[in-house]
């Protein structure tokens, strides 16, 4: 027995097929349209401002949203890219026979170009006087209802064409995200930064603690992974004598699933010679808080419950005095992973026996700080074990100069003043695979890096900001899947 879905696909096929009998092309390849919906409607205002009495006739295309019949006249509502506006069909211009027609073989989800007067109507709603139309593209499936839109979240993640067409936020969502990127784009490019592109397929998988995804090329007969990090090419760059560069790019781990993860995201980093991490703060909070200035118009907005305020300069917290007023462990007391283990039990925290300290210190700090990180916190300071790529502090052996910048509990950005010391940097790759042994997430030992170092890289901070969690924030959203067009999912069945 056919669905009522399978009835409302052929009665379209066969309004296609009439529509094709009639000598008309219902897939034509272009239309002249002369304004937008949105401008076309500012047009009319300014018509109305200047009192002028004449009909402006305009041509516009959209998709149609609503179609309502109402005595001799017949109604519609289209939308493009900008927004809706109405049109009217009625018999003083068009035909009977012609509007009859047209309505007979029209659906809700089809594309159509019109040309008419700007008006308004009696109840203030700027319309389209229609005097010819021409149909663009033929829908053979029916749109989500209009009242309820396309609601259930799978749907609209998995069909985002139907969310985009059904959803006008999530547009807006969009929207901002790219105003986001073009805003941090024009930050550093008008601060003498360069833009550069750096392979995604590379070699080995370095820059970060993180399962790679593995693919095999055919002709070179060897494994690629995707990057899991931009970081290491982009010091190369430093290295070969650029003294300020970035990339917004995607990066790849092949790790779970979350409302704060996927797989594929895209990150932010930036490289700065003869700058450290403190010029890397400064730098974070004045480009962070200027984009969200620039889009808002203010330092405030709201996110969840709370509102939150970018004002710089930001909280400042050193990390270990954190981690000890909100845990009450110094890890400093503990120097290996035994002991700080044993600690950490006694406040009935589940460690697997695998991890190394980095990752137990990693553990203290998500259990116990980053929930209270509501308001732009940066933290500074980290041990040596969880930071292979940063320099120490002076004075200090197990204390590197990084920092991460957090906002309600979520990590939006990382720092360091970078190592240089190609000696050095070798001799903590090595340990740190000795400590993690065969833990998949370990950091690669890339000697093409190490070769490059060794021809000499000035002092150097870097940055790196997840994107996707800034539009999680600028538009209120608590899921990244929101904030990304395409978001990995697992395959139905």
């Amino acid at each position: 027995m056919a669905s009522r879905l399978d009835d409302l696909i052929q009665q379209r096929l066969d309004k296609l097929e009439r529509i094709r009998s009639l000598g008309l092309d219902p897939y034509p390849r272009r239309y002249k349209r002369t304004h937008t919906t949105e401008q076309a409607i500012v047009l009319l205002k300014q018509i109305e401002d200047t009192s002028k009495t004449e009909i402006i006739e305009i041509s516009v295309a959209g998709r149609i949203m609503a179609i309502r019949k109402m005595g001799k006249s017949s109604f519609m509502d289209i939308q493009d890219g900008s927004g809706k506006i109405q049109l009217i069909f009625s018999n003083t211009i068009l035909s009977e026979e012609i509007v009859s027609e047209l309505f007979r073989d029209l659906d809700i989800g089809d594309f159509i170009g019109v040309k008419g007067g700007l008006m308004r109507t009696r109840t203030g709603e700027p319309t389209i006087h229609v005097a010819e139309f021409t149909l663009l593209s033929k829908s053979l499936l029916p749109l989500p209802e209009k009242y309820h839109g396309l609601q259930d979240v799978d749907a609209r993640h998995r069909q985002r064409y139907l969310d985009l067409i059904s959803n006008q936020e999530v547009k807006e969502t969009f929207r901002i995200r790219s105003r986001i990127i073009a805003g941090i784009r024009n930050y550093l490019n008008s601060h003498g930064f360069l833009e550069v592109e750096t392979p995604v397929l590379q070699p080995s998988a370095g820059g970060a603690l993180a399962r790679p995804f593995v693919t095999h090329h055919h002709s070179l007969d060897c494994n690629f992974y995707l990057r899991i990090a931009l970081e290491l090419h982009l010091k190369r760059l430093i290295i070969g004598g650029f003294d300020k560069v970035y990339e917004l790019g995607r990066i790849f781990r092949n790790e779970g699933l979350s409302i704060r993860h996927n797989p594929e995201f895209t990150m932010l980093e930036s490289y700065q010679a003869y700058a450290d991490y403190h010029d890397v703060m400064d730098m974070l909070e004045d480009m962070v808080s200027s984009v969200i200035r620039e889009i808002s118009g203010e330092y405030k907005f709201k996110f969840g419950d709370n509102t939150i305020d970018f004002t710089p300069p930001w909280q400042r917290l050193d990390l270990r005095q954190t981690i000890i007023e909100y845990s009450g462990i110094d890890f400093m007391q503990f120097p290996d992973v035994i002991s700080l283990r044993n600690e950490m039990q006694k406040l009935n925290i589940e460690v697997a026996p695998v991890r190394d300290r980095g990752r137990l210190i990693d553990e203290l700090l998500s259990t116990f700080v980053e929930p209270h990180l509501i308001q732009p916190t940066i933290l500074y300071d980290y041990p040596l074990d969880m930071s292979p790529l940063a320099k120490k502090k002076p004075g200090y052996d197990n204390i590197v100069e990084r920092f991460e910048a957090y906002v309600c509990g979520m990590e939006l950005a990382n720092a360091f003043s970078e190592l240089n010391d190609p000696i050095d940097q070798r001799q903590r790759f090595v340990n740190q695979q000795r400590s993690r042994g065969r833990y998949e997430e370990q950091e690669v030992i890339d000697e093409d890096f190490l070769t490059a170092m060794a021809y000499g890289m000035p002092p150097t901070g870097g940055l790196g900001v997840g994107i996707d969690r800034l539009v999680m924030l600028l538009t209120n959203q608590q899921s990244i899947r929101e904030v990304i067009l395409f978001p990995q999912l697992r395959e139905k069945e």
